[in-house]
C-alpha cells in the first residue's frame, strides 16, 4: 500500500474521525467542502469528486435508502453504502449487524495494511460479506439459500464442440459446460454453427438427462431453450442493469466467475445458481493477473458465498480433485485433466470426487479471511 494515498471514508451521518494509516475518516461536510460541492451532493458525485483528487478508494457509510433516488427502495430499504475503487463500484448492502463508521475505518486500514486492494479491504472489513451491487441500482437483499443436491455438481467438465461434449457425457460426467469463443472476425456463418452446436449440446444433455451450462452466449442459449448459462464479470458489467433484467427474466440458472472478494460480493447479489472460484492452481489456460486461489480460499469462498461454490483452475489431476471436494466444493472444473479419452479419466476423477466430498466434516476449517488475489499498487 503506497502510505501518501489514503483511502477516505465519509460517514454521511457522523463527524469527523481520527487519523488512520491508509484511511481518512471524514463526516459529509467535510468531504463536500474537499470535493467542492455542496452539502446535499449524492454520495457518488461526492466519492468520484474525491477519487479525482487522487484518493485510490472511497466509502461512503450510512446512507438512508431514501436518498439512493429520492424516494424509498422497493424493497430492502435500510441503510446502504456507496464504494468508488479502482476495482469496484457500486452500492454496498450490509448483511449482518449495523458496524459504525470507526469501527469500519479501522478494521478497513488494518486489512489495506495487509496487503488487500481498497475495495477487498472496504467488504471485508464488514462483520459479514455484505452485497455489491452491479451498477447504480441497489442490490436487494440475498434470498434464502435453496435445498442443494447432497450428490454435488460433482465433475463438472468443459468442453469446446459437440463431439467433445458427447465424449464426456458417455464417460458419465452428468454437469457440462458448452465453452465456444466467438472470434472477432464472426461471421453468419459462424453464428449459425454456434446455434447448431447449443442446440445439439442441449439435446445430447437431456438424453443422458445431465446438467448443460452454455458459456457466453445467453441469449441464443434462451431461445434454443437451454437451462443454465456461465458468464464472467466483464461480460455482466458490460450487458448494463437493463441486460442482466433481461438475463434473470430468461428464468435460465447463472453461474458467474469470480476472482476477488468484490466479485464474490457482486455475484452473490444476483442470486446466481452457482459461482466458480479460481484459480484455485496456477494456469496457462487464461492469462490472468490473479494470485492462485488455494485450497485456502477454496474453504472460505464455500464458508461465505451462500450458494454452491465450483473450483476452477489448475486442476489436472485426481489427488486436486479429491483436495478440492474436501475443501468443500460442489463442483470441479476440469478441462486438459479430461484427456483425449474422457471414457479412461473420467472414472477415477470422479471417485475421487465421491472420496473428497466424503471427507468434508474431517477438512481443516475455513480460515477467518481469504488470503489476498491480486497485489495491491493503491
Amino acid at each position: 500500500m503506497n502510505q501518501h494515498q489514503a483511502a477516505v471514508l465519509v460517514d454521511w451521518r457522523g463527524a469527523e474521525g481520527p487519523p488512520l494509516p491508509g484511511v481518512a475518516v471524514s463526516s459529509r461536510a467535510g468531504a463536500c467542502a474537499r470535493a467542492a460541492l455542496p452539502t446535499d451532493a449524492p454520495p457518488a458525485a461526492v466519492a468520484a469528486a474525491l477519487r479525482a483528487q487522487g484518493a485510490p478508494a472511497v466509502l461512503v457509510h450510512g446512507v438512508p435508502a431514501v436518498l439512493v433516488h429520492g424516494v424509498p427502495a422497493p424493497q430492502g430499504g435500510g441503510t446502504l453504502h456507496w464504494l468508488d475503487s479502482t476495482h469496484a463500484r457500486g452500492w454496498v448492502r450490509a448483511t449482518g449487524t449495523t458496524t459504525d463508521a470507526i469501527t469500519l475505518a479501522r478494521a478497513w486500514s488494518d486489512l489495506r495494511g495487509r496487503g488487500y486492494v481498497a475495495a477487498d479491504a472496504a467488504l471485508l472489513a464488514f462483520d459479514a460479506l455484505p452485497l455489491l451491487s452491479w451498477g447504480d441500482e441497489p442490490p436487494q437483499p440475498m434470498p434464502a439459500a435453496s435445498a442443494q443436491d447432497p450428490q454435488g455438481m460433482g465433475i463438472y467438465a468443459i468442453v469446446d464442440s459437440v463431439p467433445g461434449l458427447v465424449q464426456v457425457l458417455d464417460a458419465g460426467v452428468r454437469t457440462v459446460q458448452l465453452r465456444v469463443k466467438q472470434p472477432r472476425d464472426a461471421d453468419a456463418a459462424w453464428h449459425a454453427a454456434l446455434r447448431q452446436a447449443i442446440a445439439g449440446s442441449i439435446a445430447a444433455a437431456r438424453h443422458h438427462g445431465a446438467r448443460l451450462i452454455i458459456n457466453d452466449h445467453w441469449r441464443v442459449a434462451a431461445e434454443l431453450g437451454a437451462d443454465a448459462v456461465h458468464l464472467g464479470q466483464e461480460d455482466l458489467l458490460a450487458l448494463g442493469d437493463a441486460g442482466r433484467a433481461e438475463l434473470r427474466a430468461t428464468g435460465m440458472a447463472l453461474g458467474i466467475s469470480s476472482h476477488a472478494v468484490w466479485e464474490l460480493c457482486r455475484a452473490r447479489a444476483l442470486a446466481s445458481a452457482y459461482v466458480a472460484c479460481g484459480p484455485v492452481w496456477p494456469t496457462t489456460t487464461k492469462d490472468m493477473p490473479w494470485r492462485p486461489q488455494g485450497l485456502d480460499n477454496l474453504a472460505w469462498w464455500v464458508r461465505v458465498a451462500g450458494v454452491p461454490v465450483v473450483a476452477i483452475g489448475g486442476i489436472l489431476e485426481v489427488a486436486q480433485v479429491r483436495q478440492t471436494a474436501r475443501a468443500g466444493a460442489d463442483g470441479v472444473c476440469v478441462l486438459r485433466g479430461l484427456g483425449s479419452e474422457p471414457k479412461r479419466t473420467v472414472p477415477a476423477l470422479q471417485e475421487a470426487f465421491r472420496l473428497g466430498r466424503a471427507e468434508r466434516a474431517a477438512a481443516a476449517p475455513a480460515p477467518a479471511r481469504p488470503h489476498p488475489t491480486l497485489e495491491s499498487r493503491e
